[in-house]
């Protein structure tokens, strides 16, 4: 029983995997509090 249980898990984590590949997020990429404060620096000096 262990064996056939472990196999599973195994198969299921693969599973998992590819289909959290599949469906990426749209979700911008996190820009750190430091880096916004560059950002707007130079976009104020560029002004």
């Amino acid at each position: 029983m262990n064996r056939k249980k472990k196999m599973n898990n195994i198969l299921k984590k693969k599973v998992k995997k590819m289909n959290s590949k599949l469906h990426t997020s749209n979700k911008p990429k996190y820009v750190s509090k430091a880096d916004r404060a560059k950002l707007e620096e130079a976009a104020q000096e560029s002004e």
